[in-house]
């Protein structure tokens, strides 16, 4: 499937605000894209990460970042552009200011998602509509009725949750490195930068998934089951219940208010 199909199904579906967008960490120079933005020399500025995704996902720029373009130093770490100086291991990233102490700032760095040093020499993002590149993860900007989409859209082939590490700090980092790292799906949260620097709203979580799912993901979105957005609130008291629910609850000895026997409904009900 090509990359404007895969951005025509998640858009359709999920209906983000901004452009779902391909990122691929660029294993030279020679891989820059065509047609591709550099910060340093296109714009005569460096720029964080987060508002180089900025441009891709809310402006549809293609933009390549190498370490001389960024500004923010926890991307370079973080995707592999440069060892760690042990000034950053040690904590002082964090404390004073962030934590209470230099040791929980050394926490901190200890566990901060990073890809193999030296294996990369840049970043690329672009939306997944008009990419030119075969990316390793696509983000989307989402808020949590269409997380919930694309939660239950992932977990339709195999059943499988997402499980993610939340942090406040680095949203560029952790929503490609983990995903990488694992080959699995991961939900991230904009950091105070993203926030302040590159514009990601109130409402907005990051879901990060690999290309080597985008058929499971696209396949769920496709499935009635999965659900739709936006969805409808029914705050009614012993709503109907599917099937497979009645059963659940009449098997561990549930009840309708007025004691009878809970009954399954065979048509279609939005919250499954």
């Amino acid at each position: 499937m090509s990359l404007r199909k895969y951005a025509d199904d998640i858009e359709r579906h999920v209906k983000p605000t901004t452009y779902p967008f391909a990122v691929r960490m660029l294993r030279s120079v020679g891989e820059i894209p065509e047609g591709a933005k550099r910060p340093k020399r296109d714009f005569g500025k460096c720029l964080s990460a987060c508002q180089g995704f900025t441009l891709a996902r809310r402006y549809g720029m293609s933009i390549a970042m190498l370490k001389e373009d960024m500004w923010c130093p926890e991307p370079v770490i973080g995707l592999g552009l440069a060892e760690p100086p042990q000034y950053f291991l040690e904590g002082h990233n964090r404390y004073p200011g962030g934590v209470e102490s230099l040791e929980a700032g050394a926490n901190w760095a200890r566990e901060f998602p990073r890809l193999e040093a030296g294996k990369y020499v840049g970043v690329v993002a672009a939306p997944l509509s008009t990419a030119n590149f075969k990316p390793d993860v696509v983000v989307i900007y989402c808020n949590s009725a269409q997380l919930l989409r694309l939660l239950l859209a992932i977990a339709y082939k195999d059943g499988r949750d997402v499980t993610s590490k939340l942090s406040g700090h680095a949203a560029c980092v952790y929503a490609i490195a983990p995903a990488m790292q694992t080959g699995n799906c991961y939900v991230s949260i904009p950091c105070r930068g993203d926030r302040n620097r590159a514009g990601a709203q109130d409402d907005e979580v990051i879901f990060t998934i690999l290309w080597a799912r985008l058929d499971d993901l696209v396949l769920g979105l496709r499935k009635e089951g999965t659900g739709s957005v936006p969805i409808t609130p029914m705050m009614v008291p012993e709503y109907k219940l599917s099937p497979s629910y009645a059963e659940l609850a009449r098997l561990m000895g549930m009840k309708k208010s007025d004691g009878s026997e809970i009954q399954g409904h065979a048509e279609k009900l939005p919250y499954e």
